[in-house]
């Protein structure tokens, strides 16, 4: 009878605690941007409840 069970091979080593905070993020550069974006809309927004505020 052959052993054609697979091997058992070690598990990889866990990440350390800052390499696996660099992986869950997101990019800083997208986080500014949505930030920004964020930021934007809510202006936009206040604008133009402002115009219709005003407009009455």
């Amino acid at each position: 009878m052959s052993d054609t069970a697979p091997k058992a091979t070690a598990p990889a080593p866990a990440p350390t605690k800052q390499e696996a905070q660099v992986e869950d993020r997101a990019p800083m550069g997208m986080a500014v941007r949505v930030f920004i974006y964020l930021v934007a809309v809510h202006f936009i927004s206040a604008f133009f409840f402002l115009l219709f505020y005003l407009g009455k």
